[in-house]
């Protein structure tokens, strides 16, 4: 038995299958067959949270974006890479309706918000956000990071993680500055970007999320890993196991219940209805499982190269030693036996996925 006394679960406000198998309460019920509670990372005090961003924890499970994870690994984290997800979550470049941009070539020149560092490289995602989004976008018209004049705007000091965050506002990195005139670009993705470009008036100059190549969008959510302590995994490979099957039975239920995921989305991220069918579109409910294929993988390294060239890395990172594909394997095997789990549903009235956890966590 591993030293684990309590199991922690953290994610971002984003669509998760995770998120939905907590909000479901089938992941409380997996490891209270086990013996053991598990907490929301978000719902703890900042000293604990803190622990999202460099994942030195060890019953913790992330399901987040990927700049903290690969800076945590190549900062030396014992962490294990156990999934990925792909959700197409509005990337867009923002301007003012009067500004005459109006695709990416017009971006040429354009003065564009960058966010600041902040104290690690982790919780500098925002700054490492906008820079591949930009690159994203000009890249769609043949241009580089070197066509526009990036201008440094103020990100949020301290991220928003922990039981305090719902007090704190959140502000998109850029809108103001959109607003104000002082920038004539901003990337944004997510409900509540979405919400804020429509309180300003801000219109899409670029959908990043409309071109065929998803390596336009490549970004601090696209791919979104799903890591472990690789401790955890050594000593109870079965929890392991089980939080993936969790994960991969939510994703079945999502397919059929896109209203249900909506409002849950709507919490997660304190957006209106409006703001999450914005960001959220299409069949997304359809594509919330993990995999680990060629792909997703092919398309983090496009990630983790970008970000080692950029500085947001310590040191490279071995994406090949850092998959652990087992646990993924085996939860699919548990769920295709005829008795692995109680159908979709059984489980209900689970812990919601709250609303103080929204903001610019990755």
């Amino acid at each position: 038995m591993t030293s684990v006394d309590k199991l922690w679960y953290t994610r971002c406000p984003v669509p998760t299958a995770s998120g939905l198998a907590h909000n479901q309460g089938w992941l409380a019920e997996e490891f209270r067959l086990a013996g053991l509670d598990i907490g929301i990372l978000q719902d703890a005090g900042p000293e604990l949270a803190e622990r999202h961003f460099d994942h030195r924890l060890l019953g913790l499970f992330r399901e987040g974006g990927n700049v903290p994870a690969l800076a945590a690994r190549s900062a030396g984290a014992p962490t294990r890479l156990i999934g990925l997800t792909w959700i197409e979550e509005w990337q867009s470049i923002l301007v003012r309706a009067d500004s005459g941009i109006t695709d990416a070539a017009g971006l040429a020149g354009a003065r564009v918000a960058l966010p600041a560092w902040a104290e690690t490289r982790a919780k500098s995602f925002p700054r490492a956000m906008a820079l591949h989004g930009f690159k994203g976008a000009l890249s769609q018209a043949g241009l580089t990071l070197d066509a526009v004049t990036f201008v440094e705007v103020a990100a949020q000091a301290r991220p928003s993680v922990g039981r305090d965050a719902g007090a704190r506002a959140f502000s998109w990195p850029g809108i103001a500055e959109l607003a104000r005139g002082e920038v004539d670009a901003v990337y944004a993705k997510g409900a509540r970007a979405a919400e804020q470009a429509a309180e300003i008036g801000a219109v899409v100059a670029v959908d990043l999320d409309a071109h065929p190549d998803p390596r336009t969008r490549v970004n601090n959510g696209t791919p979104r890993p799903i890591t472990v302590h690789a401790r955890l995994l050594d000593e109870r490979p079965d929890l392991v196991t089980g939080f993936l099957a969790q994960t991969l039975r939510a994703a079945d239920w999502a397919r059929g219940d896109l209203g249900r995921v909506r409002e849950i989305l709507s919490a997660e991220t304190r957006s209106g209805a409006d703001a999450v069918a914005t960001a959220y579109r299409g069949d997304f409910h359809h594509s919330l499982h993990p995999d680990l294929s060629a792909e997703r993988l092919g398309l983090l390294r496009v990630q983790k190269d970008f970000l080692l060239v950029h500085g947001f890395l310590d040191a490279d990172v071995d994406l090949d030693a850092w998959v652990a594909p087992e646990p993924l394997a085996l939860a699919r095997e548990r769920l295709e036996a005829p008795t692995a789990v109680p159908e979709a549903g059984a489980v209900s009235g689970g812990a919601g996925l709250r609303g103080e956890t929204a903001g610019a966590v990755a």
